[in-house]
């Protein structure tokens, strides 16, 4: 650990923190006349209803901060949450692959009041009471497309919107056997107001084919596909791209 004297002021110091691991720089300033206020883990001191619909409801965080400051934050929550689950519910990225063909992420475009818009998202739901993860993906997949999978992996469960509300899902990654008798015409088993139309997007060019239906029509893509294609594209990016290799 070292103290470092800041380029941009005689009064700024840099606290240098470097762990075996990887090296992580926090920049901590001070005025030479200015002593640290106190500080103190961050907490949440109590939680107020403001208003509650069927589904979702508001709430007044009362909370301390780093600094020690008392504080108050607007904040939304699901009213179905589940007592002692992980997370709220999950959101699939399933492959279909099948013979001859290109292997394809499953996706979903349905109409979604908030935004007035159709949105291009993975197929998702709420876990159900007593109901795992893994089981909740798979019957929603069914659900909304009609494919039936196989689970391959399982993320932890991860925030979605953490300034806004407390909710949080669990990705799960699925392969389909498009080969199979029951994937060769998949039949949804939509709920009543449920509106979804099952889009199959090649894995190899998403993010093209993601940029071209942006073009095309009056879309929002969810953000956590946008970065999954950006990801694939990444992976897809052949070496002989790169600006060394051409000259």
């Amino acid at each position: 650990m070292k103290w470092q004297q800041s380029d941009s002021s005689p009064f700024l110091y840099s606290l240098q923190l470097v762990t075996h691991e990887r090296e992580f720089i926090r920049t901590v300033t001070m005025s030479n006349h200015e002593e640290p206020k106190d500080t103190a883990a961050p907490h949440i001191v109590k939680e107020e209803l403001i208003a509650a619909g069927k589904w979702v409801k508001l709430e007044k965080t009362t909370y301390v901060d780093p600094a020690g400051n008392t504080r108050t934050w607007e904040t939304v929550k699901r009213t179905t949450r589940r007592a002692n689950t992980e997370a709220d519910g999950v959101g699939i990225i399933a492959l279909l692959k099948r013979t001859l063909h290109k292997d394809c992420v499953v996706m979903v475009k349905q109409f979604r009041p908030p935004l007035g818009c159709c949105t291009l998202e993975f197929p998702a739901g709420l876990i159900d009471e007593g109901e795992t993860a893994e089981a909740a993906a798979l019957r929603e997949l069914k659900e909304e497309t009609g494919y039936t999978g196989e689970v391959v992996g399982v993320t932890p469960a991860t925030c979605l919107d953490p300034g806004l509300s407390n909710c949080t899902i669990q990705t799960i990654l699925v392969n389909i056997n498009g080969d199979d008798v029951e994937n060769i015409n998949p039949t949804q088993k939509l709920d009543d107001g449920e509106f979804v139309e099952v889009i199959l997007l090649p894995l190899d060019e998403f993010q093209t084919k993601i940029d071209d239906l942006l073009q095309k029509e009056k879309i929002m893509v969810d953000a956590r596909v946008y970065i999954f294609a950006m990801g694939m594209a990444q992976a897809f990016f052949k070496p002989r791209e790169l600006p060394v290799l051409k000259q």
